[in-house]
């Protein structure tokens, strides 16, 4: 049964309102009422299109997700595990526990692209010791290593997920956290552009989806991507130099904003002409206030992203006065300016592509790695939290797999750790989160997630779930979503 033999009063008025200003009226009012937090009855509904009405009271307005690419150890980070000292160098037959290899689990969280027979990730059974020392911190006692002094003192703001999964076993791994599909497998939008498809902006001088830092290559694009949604839900790279922060945006130096602004409204006649003979026609909607959203966010984008207001004691607390932790401090601090002017979804990239892959030196790499990463992103939660933030914004800090329990030995390897995604370590804070909190465990070795884990998709469920949004009711007719894809609320992170 179709929406209009349900509500044919409620079909009239939203007919009327698209036909309106070609749909903007309708537009416009969808985002009015999830800004006010007004929501849909029926949560069985599958939404299309959306009206950015929310299904539910939401939680936050926006989430920051802050991505470390290459694979951070989670062993050497944030679920440190004793028996590898113990056990160091013996194999794991050699230990009193289970061989973890020889778990369902492993072949349940291990998919290679390479045949079974050649592959050897992820199956290296020597225990390589913890690199770094760990203890307990706040008043939650939580264990954190030494390489993160500054945000360790503020993990009873936060909850630890120790036991997320995914599949595969390379790179590719960095568009599967972001869009939950394997690199063998039709991929999907991105988390970032779902979040985009179903909510109204809270600015509507800025880009719902925003994006920091990344992604730097051709094939992590699909980390941003909206795909079929249409390419108005991809995210909008942005740049934290002000007189450029909108590299494909700028109008020509030789062109006035008046001569701008006359080509896009005929752009704009142009487009609507068209419109009142496609009336249904989403793109060319979507296509139209693309052209005014890039118009506006000329004027918008460089002042939120400019520092010139901030304290020095801000940006001090950012490290922006230190070389080594200016970059990562530079993106966060402007993601936090970006959801101060009404950004739903801010993806963040710290660090550059891929530089936490220590598949040599791994003690070497991280201490430094965790150096510029540390300070910035523990001022961050600071900040939020004095500026009452942490009630309207969820912060997301992930990677795309951990490390090995195991010594990589591939090419003569001694101090290092392999690709693992069968068990490794995010963390969570803000609105709607759990404070001080640990949820789920990986084994004793730190090789399998352990319980009812949960696989990447669980993340995304759980972040629009607190925006206001049932996953399940996300869909497009005729594109089919797997099971797997929709994910379910991780309920235990959650107050």
């Amino acid at each position: 049964m179709t929406d209009s033999e349900h509500h044919p009063a409620d079909s009239s008025r939203r007919a009327f309102l698209s036909d309106l200003g070609m749909g903007f009226t309708g537009l416009a009012l969808g985002s009015m009422l999830a800004d006010e937090g007004i929501v849909n009855a029926n949560e069985s509904e599958i939404d299309f299109p959306p009206t950015g009405t929310l299904h539910h009271t939401p939680k936050a307005k926006s989430v920051i997700w802050i991505f470390l690419s290459g694979g951070y150890s989670h062993l050497e980070t944030f679920d440190p595990k004793p028996a590898l000292n113990k056990f160091a160098g013996k194999t794991f037959d050699e230990t009193p526990f289970a061989n973890p290899m020889n778990s369902p689990l492993h072949k349940k969280r291990f998919r290679s692209v390479p045949a079974e027979e050649v592959n050897v990730r992820d199956v290296y059974p020597t225990i390589y010791p913890m690199q770094v020392g760990w203890k307990k911190h706040g008043q939650s006692g939580i264990e954190v290593t030494d390489w993160w002094p500054y945000l360790a003192r503020q993990v009873d703001e936060l909850c630890f997920v120790r036991n997320m999964w995914t599949t595969d076993n390379d790179h590719a791994a960095e568009n599967q956290i972001h869009t939950g599909r394997h690199r063998l497998d039709p991929q999907e939008p991105s988390l970032g552009a779902w979040a985009h498809y179903g909510l109204g902006t809270l600015n509507e001088n800025l880009p719902k989806f925003a994006v920091l830092g990344g992604p730097t290559r051709s094939d992590t694009r699909l980390s941003i991507d909206s795909l079929y949604l249409g390419p108005q839900h991809a995210g909008v790279p942005l740049t934290l130099d002000p007189k450029n922060p909108l590299p494909f945006g700028q109008r020509q130096k030789a062109q006035s904003l008046e001569s701008q602004r006359a080509e896009y409204e005929l752009i704009n006649k142009l487009n609507q002409l068209t419109a009142v003979e496609y009336p249904e026609d989403q793109e060319l909607v979507a296509r139209i206030r693309s052209y005014e959203l890039a118009f506006r966010m000329q004027a918008a984008v460089p002042e939120a992203i400019s520092f010139a207001t901030e304290t020095d004691a801000t940006q001090q607390l950012y490290g922006l006065n230190e070389e080594g932790t200016k970059l990562a401090g530079s993106r966060l601090l402007a993601a936090r300016r970006l959801v101060e002017r009404g950004v739903r979804f801010v993806q963040v990239f710290p660090s550059t592509y891929g530089v936490w892959d220590s598949h040599r030196k791994l003690k070497e790499n991280h201490t430094r790695l965790c150096a510029t990463v540390d300070k910035p992103v523990a001022g961050f939660i600071q900040d939020l939290k004095q500026r009452g933030l942490m009630e309207d914004v969820t912060v997301v800090f992930c990677t795309e797999f951990g490390r090995t329990p195991g010594l990589e030995k591939r090419s003569g390897g001694t101090t290092g750790r392999d690709h693992h995604p069968n068990g490794f370590t995010i963390w969570m804070a803000g609105a709607g989160i759990k404070k001080g909190h640990v949820h789920g465990e990986t084994d004793e070795l730190g090789y399998n997630a352990l319980g009812d884990a949960h696989y990447v998709t669980d993340l995304h469920a759980t972040v629009l779930h607190l925006l206001g949004l049932n996953n399940r009711r996300l869909q497009i007719p005729g594109r089919k979503r797997l099971d797997i894809d929709f994910g379910n609320v991780m309920e235990e992170v959650l107050t």
